[in-house]
């Protein structure tokens, strides 16, 4: 009867392992009952209904009580302990939490633990658009010391358009840097979006001050989770995995700032950018890719007309990556270039 019940479920639309889960067997039982001649159904399980089992009403008296104001945040080992306080005694925290496991209620039934929303998702189809920045860690010369490295990235470019290296963190040193990059890139108010994660220099209050007088949009990650910023988490791990990072610590602050300086002008004027087609930040950040992609591309069209049987298919793609996406919406079915 099962087995008919479930190829009956199938036969309608619904997938196997939905129907054994409404069934309450595992797919692999209702395997085994094929494989015998007979297909008999052998599990042995419990004919009468428990003698101490809780009955309708007192299940629902004890659903009614743990999800109440009153007790919606205590877990169930705690709420045992609190009625007993009171002279209650409703059920075992055994039995409770089986009630709610059953009825899907083994979640937070409070808001001590909310929900945190994926950030916004930005879209960038130019440079100056959506800028992302962060802070990373320098080895000093001094066991537990660091120097700080302040970075703002153009999410389309990839171009580092400003950075600074300091002995401390301070939302004030982020102002100073955000205000400068604007002010050289001559950002018009209400044109950019600066994206950054949570830290205490990204939400001083200076730095939020400075961000409403320039007219940039402030825009946070998540707590704790740094794939909300991909774009600066990528930038210093190309800093760091670079065959030429040091060793051995930083010494002194200006040490740190002189190599930071030089991997900065590599990274913005000779690094070829795998998310970009393998052109410069600063080249695409100025507008020159476009003529550097065409002059690839009909590069790579002459070669196949010198010898079409070595092309099976088309030639390499050399067409300018037109948007940039941060943080993409899951409704978005276009293709996303990833922050590599």
């Amino acid at each position: 009867m099962t087995l008919a019940n479930i190829d009956e479920a199938v036969a309608t639309g619904a997938t196997r392992a939905a129907a054994c889960a409404i069934a309450g067997i595992d797919e692999r039982t209702v395997q085994r009952w094929r494989s015998r001649p007979d297909g008999v159904d052998l599990r042995r399980g419990p004919k009468t209904r428990p003698s101490n089992k809780l009955s309708a009403a007192e299940e629902a008296e004890v659903l009614t009580l743990v999800t109440s104001k009153e007790f919606a945040g205590l877990s169930p080992h705690q709420l045992v302990a609190k009625l007993a306080d009171t002279g209650i005694y409703l059920a075992s925290e055994a039995t409770i939490y089986r009630l709610l496991r059953r009825n899907r209620l083994l979640q937070h039934r409070d808001r001590t633990r909310p929900k945190r929303r994926r950030p916004r998702e930005h879209v960038a189809t130019g440079p100056n658009q959506v800028w992302a920045w962060d802070i990373t860690y320098l080895p000093a010369g001094v066991r537990g010391m660091f120097w700080y490295l302040y970075s703002i990235i153009d999410v389309w470019s990839r171009k580092l358009v400003a950075f600074v290296v300091h002995d401390i963190q301070s939302d004030d040193f982020a102002a100073i840097l955000a205000d400068e990059a604007c002010q050289r890139e001559g950002i018009a108010p209400g044109s950019l979006v600066l994206h950054s994660d949570n830290g205490t220099a990204m939400k001083g209050k200076t730095m939020l001050a400075k961000l409403e007088e320039l007219g940039v949009v402030p825009s946070f990650s998540r707590p704790r989770v740094s794939n909300d910023n991909p774009y600066a988490e990528a930038l210093f791990r190309t800093m760091k995995y670079r065959p030429s990072y040091p060793d051995r610590p930083f010494i002194t602050l200006d040490d740190a700032r002189r190599w930071v300086t030089k991997f900065v002008a590599w990274y913005n004027d000779d690094h070829q950018h795998s998310g970009i087609r393998f052109v410069t930040p600063s080249e695409r950040h100025d507008g020159r890719e476009t003529a550097i992609l065409a002059h690839r591309h009909r590069i790579y069209l002459a070669a196949r007309a010198r010898h079409p049987r070595r092309w099976a298919r088309q030639t390499r793609n050399w067409e300018p990556v037109t948007t940039v996406r941060l943080n993409p919406d899951h409704g978005h079915t276009g293709r996303t270039e990833q922050p590599n």
